[in-house]
Parts: C-alpha cells; structure tokens; sequence
C-alpha cells in the first residue's frame, strides 16, 4: 500500500475546499478502472442470464443507525478521485441523515465493503443480489514483508473477493484482483 498511501496524501494536499480523499476513495477508482478491464466481473446474474454493465457503478457499503446502507457512485472509471471523494462524502452524509433517495441506491454493478476504519484485518464480505461480487478490504498495517531478501515494514492492506460463481469463476476472479493488487501497488498503471 506505500504507493496508494503516498497518492492519498498527496490528494489530500489538494484538495482545497472538496471532501478529503479517503484509502476508500483511491480504492474505488482503481477497482473502477481493475472492472473496465475485467468486464464479466461487472456483472449481474440475472435469472438464467448474466449482464455484463459497460460502466462501473461502485456501491460501497455504509453503517448507519438503521443498518445497513450501500449507496451507489455512479461511472466511477469516469470520475477524477477528488470527484470520487465529493461523492462519497455526500452519499455518507446523506445515508447517515435519512436522506438517500431510491436512485442513490439503485444500479450498483460492484461493491466495496470497508471495515479498517475499525481496525478490522481481514473479513468476508456477502454479495449483494444480483452484484457479481463484492470486495471487503480490510485496515492498511505497517507489517513485515521480504523484500529483495531483506525483512521490510511495509503497509499492507488484506483484501477478500466474494463471488457469485454461476458468474465468475476463480480464473476470473483471481485475475480481477491480481489487477486490483498491481494498480494499488502502482497506482499510475490505472492510466
């Protein structure tokens, strides 16, 4: 994660007047930009059918004193990260205020389910009918890693990909999120 940390602060100090780039936020563009490439991922099952959607609809996922709520950002392989995070600060503001109208939460084609705000390392997130998949990410940690045969600190972050398999298959899904893995590891390859 150094270099999609790197990038979030350097968001940040742009930012200017506009909601704060969050991890969350860089994560939902370069999973946009891993489902453009990765389309069958990007999909509904539909009855007897399976919908490949041309655009990348992210719901990411929100508690809320009323449970559960997975707003939806819509066309976010179109959107700059900083118009990724305008968004998500409004969705969750308005989540959290009972104020999402029914269009915020339809169409999603992806979900992200983010629980390192709570330190949480590691879960399985359950795919949203009729959502292909879903991706729970768990906290950014300095932890130790081998690299060039040296032990390094270095933050690393555990994702977990669920699918729907009359859908996607492990071949498929492995690919999607060894995509997901380099463009976080190298953010500049989702241009």
């Amino acid at each position: 994660m150094t270099a999609a940390l790197a990038l979030r602060s350097r968001l940040v100090e742009r930012a200017g007047e506009g909601a704060k780039p969050t991890v969350s936020d860089v994560l939902t563009k370069l999973v946009a930009v891993a489902l453009m490439r990765h389309r069958e991922v990007n999909a509904h099952f539909a009855g007897d059918a399976i919908e490949i959607h041309p655009s990348a609809n992210v719901g990411i996922a929100v508690a809320t004193e009323r449970g559960l709520l997975v707003p939806v950002i819509q066309g976010a392989e179109r959107l700059t990260i900083q118009q990724i995070a305008d968004a998500r600060a409004d969705l969750v503001a308005r989540a959290r205020a009972a104020k999402l109208q029914a269009q915020d939460l339809e169409g999603g084609t992806f979900t992200i389910s983010t629980l390192g705000m709570y330190g949480v390392e590691q879960f399985v997130a359950v795919v949203n009918p009729p959502q292909a998949a879903i991706l729970a990410v768990g906290a950014a940690q300095e932890r130790p890693a081998v690299e060039d045969g040296q032990l390094v600190v270095r933050p690393l972050m555990t994702m977990t990909l669920t699918c729907d398999h009359r859908t996607i298959d492990g071949s498929t899904a492995s690919e999607f999120l060894r995509t997901v893995k380099e463009l976080l590891e190298e953010p500049g390859l989702a241009l």
